[in-house]
């Protein structure tokens, strides 16, 4: 039985109906009191780096959850593709070497894998 409560939600999905589920999920479990989570991470690639990026329609929100705590991370490997860097992404968000190696990662620390 693991002791900790920790959750990664997986934004990898271009669509905005998508993208703002993703966020929403991570803002409500940030925000619920019956539970105590020990971590909360989103990790955006491919297509889902968008909210993660400054000065786009879900930069406020990301700097908000940012702000509460949650872990936002972002992949090189995506930054590459799409020829972003890091001064490009909202602040507080975490560079991780690849997304799928951070998935794996986090899941074997116990993470709670979800992908709306």
């Amino acid at each position: 039985m693991l002791d900790d409560n920790k959750t990664v939600f997986h934004l990898i999905d271009g669509g905005s109906d998508e993208q703002d589920l993703a966020l929403t999920l991570a803002e409500n479990l940030a925000k619920d009191d019956t539970i105590e989570m020990d971590d909360i991470a989103v990790l955006a690639q491919a297509e889902g780096i968008g909210p993660v990026t400054a000065d786009e329609e879900y930069s406020d929100r990301v700097a908000s959850l940012v702000d509460d705590g949650v872990s936002m991370k972002a992949c090189s490997n995506t930054l590459d593709m799409f020829d972003l860097a890091e001064a490009d992404l909202v602040d507080g968000v975490e560079v991780v070497s690849s997304g799928v190696g951070e998935l794996t990662r986090l899941q074997n620390d116990g993470y709670a894998y979800i992908r709306p």
